[in-house]
C-alpha cells in the first residue's frame, strides 16, 4: 500500500501546447503497473479550455466546482456543473473548460495504452469557444 500525502506530488501549469489560458494540473494517479488508470484534478480559470483531444481507451471527468463546458466535435456545446459526470468514448474528438465568467475544476480519469493516455489535436479557437449554445 502506498499513500501520497496531499502538498507531495507538485502541481503543473498547463502547457500551452494543450491549453488555452490559464490551467493548473494536480496529479493524483500515475498508473504503476500493472494498473492502467491515471487522474488528474485540471483548474481552468474564467475562459481557459482544452485544445481538441482524443483518449485512446475513453475519458470520466468528474465536474467538482464552478462551471464549464464541453463539446464533441460537431456537437452542441453543454453546460457542465459540480456533480456532473462525463464519459467520452474512445477516440472521440472533444474539449473541455470553464466558461468566460467562471472558473472550473474536474477529475480527469482515464487509461493508458501503449503509453499514451491523449491525443492532443490543435487548440480550440476563440470562435469555437465562443459559439452559441
Amino acid at each position: 500500500m502506498q499513500i501520497v500525502r496531499n502538498g507531495e506530488q507538485a502541481s503543473a501549469v498547463g502547457s500551452p501546447s494543450y491549453f488555452v489560458g490559464n490551467v493548473r494540473v494536480d496529479p493524483l494517479i500515475a498508473a504503476p503497473a500493472p494498473s492502467k488508470v491515471t487522474a488528474a484534478a485540471v483548474t481552468f480559470e474564467p475562459g481557459a479550455r482544452s485544445a481538441w483531444h482524443t483518449h485512446p481507451l475513453g475519458q470520466n471527468l468528474i465536474v467538482t466546482t464552478g462551471i464549464g463546458w464541453i463539446q464533441q466535435e460537431g456537437g452542441e456545446k453543454i453546460v457542465i456543473k459540480p456533480g456532473d459526470v462525463i464519459w467520452t468514448p474512445p477516440g472521440v474528438k472533444h474539449w473541455h473548460g470553464a466558461t468566460k465568467t467562471t472558473g472550473m475544476t474536474h477529475l480527469a480519469i482515464q487509461e493508458m495504452q501503449n503509453g499514451k493516455n491523449v491525443e492532443w489535436l490543435g487548440p480550440v479557437t476563440d470562435e469555437q469557444y465562443e459559439a452559441a449554445r
